[in-house]
């Protein structure tokens, strides 16, 4: 009846529920507080309340509704459990207001969460992301967390992370080592099929990459604190799963590969191959990695640059021209001025560049100041002949105008080559 509909509630501005204020407050304190002050304000019995930023939106608070108007009867599940909660924490539905609370009834649920599965945990915590500043602030994400991390480590062969902070209350942060050592139960434990110590790596690819670097702060391994090998290829596949889009998203990745390269830095040649550290190289560089940590990198693989291959070097220059040579004249510089690079490893350098000048001679919006800069980036020692460079230079003036510079460079060489 009419009479019974006194309560406009608007959430977010975008859509509005129309309820009987007797039944709502009885279960949520805030609301009960907001039409008390409403009251003392106006003898209109019809009250409008506006909740901005509800978490779930008008899909969250009608779920509220239907716990309201069942008189506190939910079926609460692995699914929904995540946004009832942050809806129970925002709206006050606690003992204060009644018995048969939300809050209490979703913290009971959620207290089994180390008997879920491993499908259900991942898609619980996947469920969390619209409302993530919601599902952080109240500790949920810290909670799935743990009960996340308790399960790669039940499952795997070997300690996945060891770091250490200035506590180590499983309550407040994840600094410790998680190790097998204390195995759940099969039923509870198992996550899936698969076999190796990398089987969790595919599942976490779904999370955002906020629940990530949550999951990464709370191992105490973000940033330059990542001595973990493992987290470091956890790292390295998940960010190989992402899409390189916008500036934007682009920027919520930048922690990320920061953390990633510092554990390859921190391993360096004994875990990564001058090829692979190429391959790490293209890949962090579609996201927002630092300065610092691209500099570390360059500088870790320059000092193996005699190990490239050309296809290595070849690197795209994005906007700049097809390939990106500046970063090979910063490559051969590290290289140059390395300690401990013998006549040997110079020579095989000089073999490399002179392939790699070769292959980069067509690229038409490559110019001769570049294209010189590459050539002259070695010392006279690092060629036993100039044989290579001069076919380099004879292909490039086929193409390239500026015929002038790089035959004068060639008439250099040949008149040092004589001397």
């Amino acid at each position: 009846m009419p009479q019974f509909i006194n309560l406009q509630i608007i959430i977010n501005d975008q859509h509005a529920f129309f309820l009987h204020e007797n039944i709502i407050s009885a279960f949520s304190g805030r609301l009960k507080k907001i039409i008390r002050k409403q009251k003392r304000k106006t003898q209109i019995e019809n009250y409008v309340i506006e909740l901005n930023d509800f978490p779930g939106g008008p899909d969250g608070f009608e779920q509220v509704a239907r716990f309201c108007y069942s008189y506190g009867g939910v079926e609460i599940t692995v699914s929904n459990v995540p946004l009832l909660y942050c809806c129970a924490f925002f709206l006050g539905m606690t003992e204060k207001t009644s018995t048969n609370n939300l809050l209490r009834q979703t913290e009971k649920f959620l207290e089994g969460m180390f008997d879920w599965s491993w499908t259900d945990l991942i898609m619980s915590l996947r469920s969390c992301e619209p409302f993530f500043s919601y599902a952080d602030s109240y500790g949920l994400i810290q909670k799935f967390i743990f009960a996340l991390l308790a399960k790669i480590a039940q499952n795997s062969d070997m300690n996945f992370i060891t770091s250490s902070s200035s506590s180590s209350s499983p309550e407040t942060s994840f600094g410790f080592r998680f190790s097998s050592t204390s195995k759940a139960s099969p039923e509870s434990a198992s996550p899936c099929t698969k076999s190796g110590k990398d089987w969790w790596f595919d599942d976490l690819t779904i999370l955002s990459p906020k629940i990530i670097e949550k999951i990464i702060r709370n191992l105490g391994a973000y940033g330059n604190q990542n001595n973990s090998f493992t987290l470091t290829r956890f790292l390295l596949h998940y960010l190989k799963s992402r899409p390189q889009g916008s500036p934007t998203s682009k920027s919520e990745y930048g922690g990320l590969a920061d953390t990633a390269v510092h554990g390859v830095i921190l391993v360096g040649k004994t875990k990564f191959s001058c090829r692979k550290l190429f391959w790490v190289l293209r890949l962090v560089s579609g996201f927002s990695l630092s300065k610092d940590y691209r500099a570390g990198l360059e500088r870790l693989i320059g000092e193996n640059l005699d190990e490239a291959t050309v296809d290595d070097l070849l690197v795209s220059g994005h906007n700049k021209g097809v390939y990106d040579v500046n970063l090979v004249i910063r490559l051969i510089t590290v290289f140059v001025n390395s300690e401990g690079v013998n006549s040997e490893k110079m020579k095989k350098l000089g073999r490399l560049i002179d392939n790699y000048l070769r292959e980069i001679s067509p690229d038409q919006n490559l110019n001769t100041s570049k294209f010189l800069a590459v050539a002259e980036s070695l010392p006279h020692s690092a060629r036993d002949c100039f044989d290579g460079v001069y076919r380099a230079i004879d292909f490039y003036l086929q193409i390239d105008q500026g015929f002038a510079d790089v035959s004068t460079m060639k008439s250099s060489h040949l008149k040092q080559a004589k001397s």
